[in-house]
């Protein structure tokens, strides 16, 4: 598009790498518009050896870090995990430029911990990596409950689809919510999975389907800007409020009232960012009542007021600018399923 220059994303392959998301960067971010120019390379410019028992042959070797704004380090075979890294890994870590982006998929993360990337930082890897990542990385704060983390120029994430997550996180921060939503269609994922969902859920698939809260989760969605209560969505589930609750955390991981409030506030983003409604108006449209309730909430979420964030977002024609990235504090971000 006019106007908005190409971000360079370049995703470190090494040996053992998982196919799938080796390939989830190029996917996803390039879905987005024509804005992320994503490369591949090697630690050597050689063939990746993956998990699956064929080889990825990049087109691109370590020198290509030196270009990229934001670097993906790709998951591996757990075994191939090691507490120091070999000297072609730290070279070609070496390369990357102070003021690039950095981002790990699941058990990549132990690559940048390995570097001393992570230290005094937060972050998260797989739920079953977590006991060795504490033991190998005490200098990382580790939160293995979430499914990604962003701090400062840092972001890691948990397992496969985590890794989607993370990459629609970055369209969205860079570029707003309406961006992230169209490359989420093009790919068919959901467009909004942010990073404080816990990574395990007991029940993502429910085991009998008219048990569900799923439908009384769309019926929320219809009526956000209703007042909603616990007993009133318990209700329309047909399932005593007790019962209500324990499913809907199974099926989300986490309570009603919480998922509803992360409704909210995405529905506020979406219509900052398109239409012209003002804050009092947004804020009566999906249930946040009073101006002053979702300047706190959006405050809470993104760090910015209603009306920087319409003016950073705003997808008007002539007006569809880019983001420009900062460090924020450290974030791990809530899940809508």
């Amino acid at each position: 598009m006019p106007g908005r220059p190409i971000h360079t994303v370049v995703v470190l392959g090494l040996d053992g790498a998982f196919p799938f998301e080796l390939g989830i960067p190029a996917r996803v971010l390039g879905a987005a518009d024509g804005l992320y120019d994503v490369r591949l390379c090697s630690v050597d410019g050689g063939p990746i050896r993956t998990d699956a028992g064929f080889d990825v042959v990049p087109a691109h070797g370590p020198e290509m870090l030196a270009q990229a704004d934001t670097v993906i380090i790709a998951p591996m075979d757990e075994r191939l995990l090691s507490r120091e890294l070999p000297p072609s890994v730290s070279g070609a870590l070496a390369r990357i430029r102070p003021e690039a982006r950095i981002a790990s998929i699941c058990n990549g993360g132990f690559v940048l911990a390995a570097a001393g990337l992570l230290d005094g930082r937060t972050a998260t890897t797989h739920w079953e990596s977590t006991e060795r990542f504490r033991a190998w990385f005490p200098r990382v704060r580790l939160d293995e409950e979430v499914l990604f983390v962003e701090d400062g120029r840092m972001l890691t994430s948990a397992g496969a689809a985590s890794g989607i997550d993370l990459c629609l996180h970055l369209i969205r921060s860079d570029h707003g919510a309406g961006t992230a939503n169209r490359a989420a269609r093009r790919c068919v994922v959901a467009p909004y999975r942010e990073g404080g969902q816990a990574q395990y859920i007991e029940r993502p698939v429910p085991d009998d389907p008219a048990e569900s809260t799923s439908v009384t989760r769309q019926w929320i969605l219809r009526n956000l800007g209703e007042k909603l209560t616990l007993r009133s969505m318990a209700s329309h589930a047909k399932m005593s409020e007790r019962t209500f609750v324990r499913r809907f955390r199974a099926e989300t991981g986490m309570p009603p009232g919480q998922w509803m409030l992360q409704q909210r506030v995405a529905s506020a983003r979406n219509l900052l960012e398109s239409t012209d409604l003002t804050v009092d108006q947004i804020a009566s449209s999906i249930g946040f009542g009073t101006a002053s309730s979702l300047r706190q909430h959006l405050k809470a979420e993104v760090g910015v007021s209603p009306l920087s964030y319409r003016r950073t977002f705003r997808t008007d024609a002539g007006r569809d600018a880019p983001r420009t990235p900062s460090s924020p504090p450290p974030v791990s971000l809530p899940l809508a399923v």
